[in-house]
Parts: C-alpha cells; sequence; structure tokens
C-alpha cells in the first residue's frame, strides 16, 4: 500500500495555477502506524511522543497555508517509518535510535525492508510534493517543523529557528526583518542547520529549481494548543509576506 502526502490547497486554482504560489510542507505531520508497518516495538506513548512526529507543526503549517493562500503538502505516516525529509541513502531515514530511544522495529533493517518503506512512503510524498509543485511556474517553498524543549536533558533556549541550506534568500529576509518586539525570538540555522542533514527537502524541491525555499523550526511547548498554533501560524505568515514584498521592493527600487 502506498502513502502519498495529504494535499490541502488554499488558493483558488483558476488564478494560481501556473503562476507564482507558496508552497507548505510538513513532513513530519503525523504519528500514524499503518497496520502494515506495526508498531516498531514503541509503546503508546512513545508513539505519541516527539521522537515519532513534530507535534503542532501541521496546525501551525495549515494556518500557515491558509492566511498566505497557499498549498499544504502533509505527511501521513510517523517518520520512525521513513523521515520524508531524508534522501534513502541516509540512516536518519529509517531511524533505530531516536533522542534516548531506541527503535526496535528499526534495528537491522534489511534492504528488502528499506526498499519497501521507500516505495511505499517516501516515493509517494515525493512525488505528490512535485505534482503540486509542477503546478507552478515559480513557488516558494516553506518546511515547518517543531523541535522538543529539551534535549538529551538540555534546555533549548531557541524558540523559532529559521533555516537555510545554500541558498540563503528567503531565510535573510526574514531574519533582517524579524521584529525586535515580536513574541517570539528567532535564530539562524537552530537548533539544528545543513550539518545535520534537515535540509533534504529544501535542496531536493526548492534549490534544485532556483526556488526560494526555507525551514522553520517552532519550539513545542510554545504550540501545544490548537490556539497557540492558530497563534504561531499567523505570526510566521506575516512574517513570510513582509519579507516576500520586502523582496520584491527591494528588486524594483
Amino acid at each position: 500500500m502506498a502513502y502519498p502526502p495529504a494535499i490541502g490547497r488554499f488558493c483558488e486554482p483558476d488564478e494560481k495555477d501556473r503562476k507564482k504560489g507558496i508552497v507548505i510542507v510538513c513532513e513530519h505531520a503525523s504519528n500514524v502506524f499503518p497496520d502494515d508497518f506495526g508498531c516498531l516495538g514503541l509503546t503508546d506513548d512513545q508513539r505519541r511522543a516527539h521522537i515519532a512526529w513534530d507535534p503542532g507543526a501541521l496546525g501551525v503549517a495549515r494556518t500557515m497555508a491558509r492566511e498566505l493562500q497557499g498549498v499544504l503538502v502533509s505527511g501521513r505516516v510517523s517518520r520512525l517509518i521513513y523521515d520524508c525529509n531524508r534522501p534513502p541513502e541516509a540512516p536518519s531515514a529509517f531511524p533505530d535510535r531516536s533522542e534516548i530511544f531506541d527503535i526496535p522495529g528499526n534495528a537491522n533493517l534489511g534492504a528488502d525492508e528499506k526498499l519497501r518503506r521507500v516505495q511505499q512512503v517516501y516515493e509517494p510524498f515525493r512525488e505528490g510534493l512535485s505534482e503540486v509543485l509542477n503546478s507552478f511556474e515559480e513557488a516558494v517553498i516553506i518546511t515547518v517543523h517543531s523541535f522538543t524543549p529539551v534535549y538529551h536533558g538540555k534546555q533549548r533556549a531557541c524558540e523559532i529557528g529559521i533555516l537555510h541550506d545554500a541558498d540563503t534568500r528567503l531565510a535573510d529576509q526574514l531574519l533582517e526583518g524579524w521584529p525586535d518586539d515580536a513574541p517570539l525570538r528567532a535564530t539562524r540555522n537552530d537548533p539544528y542547520g545543513p550539518e545535520d542533514g534537515v535540509t533534504h527537502t529544501l535542496k531536493e524541491h526548492g534549490i534544485s529549481r532556483g526556488w526560494r525555499n526555507v525551514m522553520l523550526e517552532i519550539r513545542n511547548d510554545l504550540i501545544g494548543t490548537s490556539h497557540l498554533q492558530d497563534q504561531v501560524g499567523q505570526l510566521l505568515a506575516a512574517r513570510v509576506s513582509e519579507a516576500l514584498l520586502a523582496e520584491k521592493e527591494s528588486m524594483n527600487g
């Protein structure tokens, strides 16, 4: 069985089709473990924890897509089955340990099982996202993630991370225009950066096309309710709109 992404359109196709658009991607939106993969030897609590998905990220992404009149592409299975923000050759695509937890069902995976997961999860996700992107002449790609406030026992001060790979254009505009009095602080390539292998989607779908792209990481204690997710989603959507407008004005000026 294949698991393509869920796709939600918050724009009018007759106005946006083949023109510029905004595509929001939430690779780690789900902690679903389909029956054909099993629970990987994890408890119910572990499958609800951050190791299995990015809590709150989908709510933020949905609000951003609505506010920005964009398209939302989101994953439908847990990243522990396959992490769609990793290429098939990356060991972290099928992690056998996440934070302090062993993932028994991913230990010593054979080539056949890895290939099955690539074919059933990663390839349908990649193809679904590509189909959405190919419906535009040009699009801005924004991936939305959340991170745990405590990692290996260490408290993280970062609130919102603005992550990028080789293409820094949108990240630069977001950081340069971030108001000092904004309710949440933004920092560059924090708590992760490209050296951690987290920019696969940006490289695969954005940099390869020459399209603007950025990855947003939100500390998950700041988006623990639907109300907070909506608030942060609106904040980020406003910041993206202003960053794109500032860039357009600088190009025209």
